[in-house]
């Protein structure tokens, strides 16, 4: 019954055709002063006739709109010349589309090999770099290894966001000790912690989750690596309130409440990042894609001045062991 207006919409100009025509013999009969019976019976047979033909029209059109909405990859045979148009044009907007697809994906796909190469060129100086620095032990060579800790940290980033836009992403799902994860990732900031003389609060949580190591590492670095850099004193914790729940928490200057909900927009840095004039906006926004890609859900709480809590929930299992 739902698509009784669509059928009187598409009949609409044979509709009234037909009326203006009957109206026409209507009118010619009462001109030669027939009896109303010869009127009116001719024209009740016709109306009765013209519903007839239009309840089997009807049905024909319900059973090509639900063949059209079933097709999935042909077209089913015109009825007309103006459908056989209409396909062309089907087929010509398709043809477009997929060669616009490939050109596209070409193109992705040398930018990543470009990127690619050169991350791993970049690497090269920077290991360089950090050796030359590691044999001498003053003020400006432990800065120095920190901004170049951060360094590899951006190009990190650079790399993960091309590869989540990839079709083939390298994830190996398992079982993983929790600790065998962020212990590495709490070594890569020591340097900050002792920078910036703030303490640290870990104690081996005991838990195993079903994950990828690679891609949640990336998950905790950035979220240790903010909770770093916007905490000037005080401590780092990082531990779970209860089972499958990790907490990262500072005592840094916290995030606005208008700002809290929009962190994990890509490109939105809220007040704190607009002051800081380093943040990029994108690296919360990589945690939450890759958390939602591993099955994990990535939330925070804070106070604006009072620190914040990053939540990590590993107790989601979308995905199934290799």
């Amino acid at each position: 019954m739902k698509l009784i207006p669509a059928y009187l919409k598409y009949r609409a100009r044979m509709i009234v055709i037909c009326i203006f025509v009957t109206g026409i013999f209507s009118s010619s009969y009462l001109l030669f002063d027939m009896p109303e019976i010869a009127v009116l019976y001719p024209l009740l047979l016709t109306l009765a006739t013209g519903i007839i033909l239009m309840a089997i029209d009807y049905v024909f059109f319900v059973k090509r709109h639900e063949k059209l909405r079933s097709t999935s990859d042909e077209l089913p045979l015109p009825k007309n010349t103006l459908e056989e148009d209409y396909q062309l044009i089907i087929r010509k907007l398709e043809e477009e589309s997929r060669i616009s697809k490939m050109e596209s994906s070409e193109s992705y796909n040398d930018m990543v090999e470009y990127y690619t190469v050169w991350a791993h060129q970049i690497k090269t100086p920077i290991a360089s770099m950090r050796l030359n620095l590691q044999s001498e032990d003053t003020p400006v060579s432990r800065k120095l290894l920190g901004d170049l800790a951060r360094i590899e940290q951006y190009v990190e980033m650079v790399l993960t966001f091309l590869r989540l836009g990839s079709d083939s992403t390298d994830y190996l799902i398992k079982e993983y000790d929790i600790d065998d994860i962020i212990r590495p990732c709490i070594r890569k900031f020591s340097s900050d912690f002792i920078n910036k003389k703030l303490r640290l609060e870990y104690e081996p949580v005991g838990y195993s989750v079903i994950t990828d190591s690679k891609w949640l590492s990336f998950i905790i670095e950035q979220v240790i690596s903010n909770a770093v850099k916007y905490t000037s004193e005080g401590a780092v914790k990082i531990y779970m309130p209860e089972k499958g729940l990790l907490l990262i928490e500072d005592t840094g200057i916290g995030i606005s409440p208008e700002d809290l909900p929009r962190i994990f927009e890509n490109g939105y840095t809220g007040f704190n990042g607009r002051e800081d004039k380093r943040a990029s906006g994108i690296g919360l926004y990589l945690c939450r894609r890759i958390a939602d890609n591993l099955g994990h859900r990535i939330y925070a709480e804070s106070c604006e001045g009072e620190g914040t809590k990053m939540y990590l929930d590993l107790r989601s299992k979308k995905i199934g062991v290799e």
